[in-house]
Parts: C-alpha cells; structure tokens; sequence
C-alpha cells in the first residue's frame, strides 16, 4: 500500500513465539497489499476496477471493504468515497482495517500488549515494553522532527490524515478538487479501520470537518489547520 509496517510486541513470550507471532502479522500484510494495492494492476481490487472479477467472485475480505466503504460513504455524507478518484481505491479504509486485523489476531494468540503501525496509524493494546501506557506522538504539521501532541493509552486506534508528506492527496468528492482548510487530522477510537476513514472525510470536508468531528459519538480527534490553529476534543487522551 506504499507505506512502511511496523511492530512492537511487549509480551513476555519466547523469542520463537514472538517470531511466528511476527511473521503472521507481515504475511497478514503482504496477502492484503498483493489484494488491494492499487499501484499493482494484477491486484484483486485493480482487477474488480476494470471488470475483470465480478463481485460475485470476489474474496470474502473484498466484499467486506467493499461493503465497509459503502457504510463510511454513509456514515459521512459521502466525504469518504472510494471512488473520488474516479477509479475504485479503498485505501482510506483497507490500511488501518488491516492493522485493526492484525491486532486482532495478536490480542486473540495470547499476545495482549503490542503496537501495530501501519504508515503512522496505530493500533496499540495492553503495555509498552517499559509497563506502561503506550505513548502516540502525533507528527507536527510543518516540523518532521516534532510533534504537536503527545497520546497515551492501552487500548486505542489512533489515525491521522494530513498533507504534509504527500501533499494534498485527499480530494473533496464534490468539488473533485484536492481538499484545504485542514493540514492534518487526526482520529482516536478502537477500530482503526473506521478511525482511518472517518479522518479521511474529515480532512476532505475542509473547514466543516471540525464541526463534524464534534458530533461523532465514540470518538475524539485534533485538528490542526492550514492556518496553524490547532482544536482538540476535551476527552483526547493526552499525556500529562
């Protein structure tokens, strides 16, 4: 999906245990990069693009992105939109869902304290390697080297959108223009998959994003904007 994938397990298991637990995680990505990447024509979802797999034909995790994306499309106005491209690409939603998966079957193998990330999406359960909360510094818009927040806690997906390392790749659906008003959003809730989306549509929505963002039940979110303003719910799990 042209991002880097990360792991960090905590638990106190033998190494060989955290081996296998480590390569099922990196094989888990692989098969949904080989199936939803949209930079390999041979993928799954390029080939249900061009018609050349029917969705009665498609796989089962397919079929779920693609009815998940119909939900968030929805559940959002229709700010996150697969299609705003023009071509099918559930990106918005398929990386952090897979990092959600992944924790999932982590959590379900008898590892309880990990983080997962996937291009600087994370979902983080249990501990850190030090006993504590895990710390989520969330990247400062115009400083690489900074941060703007700093998170903790032990059962969280955390998701930001921005355009500060890929410039302004989040289009608003209606305009089909590149969205502004937003420099970077991020979303914290405990399915990363939905986290990830809904700060796509947010970042797409432009300005009107924050107000949106206020009324999302189960969520929290900061936002900083072109601007340079910076808002945050009052229940964001900052550090002290």
């Amino acid at each position: 999906m042209g991002t880097a994938i990360t792991l960090d397990l905590a638990d106190d298991l033998p190494p060989a245990a955290l081996h296998e637990l480590a390569d099922d995680v990196f094989a888990w990505m692989r098969e949904v990069d080989a199936r939803f990447s949209t930079y390999q024509p041979d993928s799954e979802v390029c080939r249900f693009d061009r018609g050349q797999v029917l969705l009665s034909e498609a796989s089962a995790e397919l079929r779920f992105v693609l009815e998940a994306c119909a939900d968030l499309w929805g559940a959002t106005d229709g700010f996150f939109d697969a299609y705003a491209t023009g071509r099918l690409d559930p990106s918005g939603f398929v990386k952090g869902w897979a990092a959600q998966v992944a924790s999932d079957r982590l959590l379900a193998a008898g590892a309880p304290n990990h983080c997962v990330n996937a291009g600087g999406d994370l979902r983080v359960r249990g501990l850190s390697p030090a006993g504590e909360p895990w710390r989520i510094g969330i990247q400062h818009p115009w400083d690489a080297m900074a941060t703007c927040l700093v998170l903790a806690g032990t059962d969280l997906a955390v998701a930001t959108s921005g355009v500060y390392e890929r410039g302004r790749h989040v289009l608003d659906p209606r305009r089909g223009a590149p969205a502004s008003g937003l420099r970077s959003v991020t979303v914290v809730g405990t399915d990363l998959g939905v986290a990830d989306a809904y700060a796509t549509a947010a970042l797409a929505m432009g300005a009107t994003g924050l107000g949106w963002l206020n009324g999302l039940d189960g969520h929290t979110h900061a936002v900083v904007t072109d601007d340079a303003r910076q808002y945050h719910s009052a229940g964001l799990p900052l550090t002290d």
